[in-house]
């Protein structure tokens, strides 16, 4: 509203969105509850999609499935590689070697005793040996038990992951 002075009367401009002078907007009307309730009432009138029910899947019927008659195996396969029989017992994989004693640390998965003959197999290793003398920790030992570590001389170079039977 501009007040002009020299005529003593009140001339209103309109003024739009950014505060210029220019075309007014139009007022928006106030939603009222009859207003309201009509649009509810049109959102109603309005059909719903109907989904068309999906098909079954076929059934496929299968014919009961006969087991192959299996002679029992008496050689396993190795993990190291190659075939080993049955009877024999798994002590221990080998976990480090050192080329320069000829020391081969394994760990063991079943007691071990000095005495005993030991058949070292892998990928590339095989070969049956006595145990003269083991260590755990640098102590000498006569025998050790499952989840122990020795360190064993050896009379040949062996690898990690070579598994150790006992023979």
């Amino acid at each position: 509203m501009i007040f002009n002075l020299f005529k003593k009367t009140a001339v209103l401009t309109l003024k739009d969105k950014a505060g210029r002078p220019g075309a007014a907007q139009p007022n928006k009307a106030k939603k009222t509850k009859k207003f309201k309730e009509a649009e509810i009432e049109k959102k109603a009138a309005k059909p719903k999609k109907i989904k068309k029910p999906k098909r079954p899947k076929k059934i496929k019927k299968i014919a009961p499935r006969v087991k192959p008659k299996v002679k029992p195996a008496k050689k396993r396969l190795v993990k190291g590689g190659g075939l080993m029989p049955e009877d024999t017992e798994i002590v221990g994989r080998v976990t480090h070697y050192f080329p320069h004693v000829n020391a081969a640390v394994i760990k063991l998965e079943a007691a071990l005793s000095a005495g005993e003959t030991i058949h070292i197999k892998g990928h590339s290793t095989d070969f049956k040996q006595l145990i003269s003398s083991m260590q755990i920790d640098n102590n000498p030992v006569e025998s050790a038990k499952k989840g122990d570590e020795i360190g064993l001389l050896v009379k040949e170079r062996v690898r990690i992951h070579d598994i150790v039977y006992r023979a």
